[in-house]
């Protein structure tokens, strides 16, 4: 864990274990690193990174300060208070100077409370949330098994953390953007069903 967290923050990518797969990630703060991370899996850098926090004390370093006049925040909220930590990633209004590589089209963000112990200790010990796309060259299939990890990807990363515990593979993660008037569109149908966001009073909608 030492190590991981000294090659974080010396600016540097690392591979670690989630609740589903391993990640490569980076300090969000760190844009080279970040641009690392896209290099070394082969991944478009249209494409926004998403974010793990260690603790819910980590989300103003990448939620804006001002998204409490957004008109999904009342829905976000919910969704941090019924299924954080877990595999739901929300996309929020991102904080000011978040580098390139972490934001969509509308200066988004998308980002999850890890329950995977060793990640969030990873982000606590590095004071960061992190980047945590799956530790994979992009078109092969995500890994949970550290013996099955691509070379390609732990030769390019600073850092491999094995798992304790594992990741369970399975699905990534669930990915939603909440909207006004209780609603929120589903960008991804993940780890999380569908049905239990359903169920506590969220309208989903998945065309758009």
């Amino acid at each position: 864990m030492d190590r991981a967290v000294q090659a974080l923050v010396g600016g540097g990518c690392v591979v670690y274990p989630t609740e589903t797969f391993y990640a490569l990630g980076a300090l969000v703060g760190s844009p080279s690193a970040l641009a690392r991370v896209n290099t070394i899996k082969g991944r478009p850098r249209s494409k926004p990174l998403p974010v793990i926090v260690g603790g819910m004390e980590q989300l103003g370093q990448v939620m804006s300060a001002d998204a409490a006049s957004w008109p999904g925040y009342a829905v976000a909220m919910l969704l941090m208070e019924r299924f954080w930590p877990g595999p739901l990633s929300i996309i929020v209004p991102a904080a000011k100077g978040l580098p390139p590589q972490l934001l969509d089209g509308r200066g988004s963000v998308s980002v999850r409370f890890t329950p995977h112990s060793q990640a969030q200790e990873l982000c606590l010990k590095a004071g960061s949330p992190l980047a945590a796309t799956s530790a994979n060259v992009s078109g092969e299939p995500s890994v949970s098994d550290v013996g099955r990890l691509s070379p390609a990807v732990c030769l390019g990363a600073d850092y491999v953390l094995a798992g304790d515990p594992a990741p369970a593979g399975g699905l990534a993660s669930t990915v939603v953007r909440p909207l006004a008037n209780g609603e929120a569109y589903v960008y991804r149908v993940g780890a999380l069903p569908l049905e239990e966001i359903e169920r506590v009073g969220v309208i989903l909608r998945r065309e758009e």
